[in-house]
């Protein structure tokens, strides 16, 4: 059995990822380039963000840093107005709450987190959150979820990550974590082969957590 989850958050627990890229091929827009969304997919898979295609456009850095912050602004807009649930989440969570011990590793910065779970219940659920400003190396490299060990005192044998995508995927195979794959249709190209588990939904983790020896 295991005894602890460690969530990834963006496209696991919330809806967010199309507002992340909506909010990037806004901002990119605003300076007459169209961001190609099937690139734009491709590059996640290589940990390639939103500006990778206007780099290689030939814009300046001077002007991708100005529509980065104008990217934020336009993605906390969303974060404030869009629906970004995911059906079930909050009731799954109280359920394994009965079985494990959780918590959230995330590449999230601080103050988006923070707007989302204003008034949402995921958070009460975990015993800590791991935001990017926690910790040195983002995913794909295994400090984070290392992080999210070390702060549970947990072994890794007895701790599931939970994960969307191939580079928080390759974060947990890393650092030697069972990863279950929560299936998400913005990453659902990405190459899972080395997940211990493919869910379509969060409540299949319970039979997960109870059968694995």
């Amino acid at each position: 059995m295991k005894k602890y989850i460690l969530f990834d958050h963006d496209g696991v627990l919330v809806d967010t990822e199309f507002w992340y890229y909506k909010a990037g091929e806004r901002a990119l827009a605003d300076i007459g380039f169209t961001l190609n969304k099937d690139q734009y997919l491709r590059d996640m898979t290589q940990s390639l963000g939103t500006w990778s295609q206007a780099r290689a456009a030939g814009i300046d850095e001077q002007t991708i840093s100005k529509q980065r912050e104008v990217r934020n602004v336009y993605y906390q807009e969303y974060l404030r107005t869009e629906a970004i649930e995911i059906e079930g989440v909050v009731e799954t969570l109280a359920e394994l709450s009965k079985y494990v011990r959780m918590a959230i590793v995330t590449t999230a910065k601080r103050a988006d987190f923070q707007l989302i779970h204003e008034k949402r219940q995921i958070r009460k659920f975990m015993e800590f959150v791991l935001v990017r400003e926690d910790y040195e190396h983002t995913k794909p490299h295994p400090e984070p979820y290392l992080t999210g060990l070390k702060r549970f005192g947990a072994t890794k044998e007895e701790t599931l990550v939970v994960e969307d995508s191939n580079r928080g995927l390759s974060s947990a195979v890393a650092a030697g974590i069972d990863c279950a794959i929560v299936h998400n249709d913005f990453t659902k190209t990405h190459d899972f082969s080395q997940a211990n588990y493919r869910i379509k939904t969060l409540i299949e983790l319970k039979d997960i957590i109870l059968n694995v020896t």
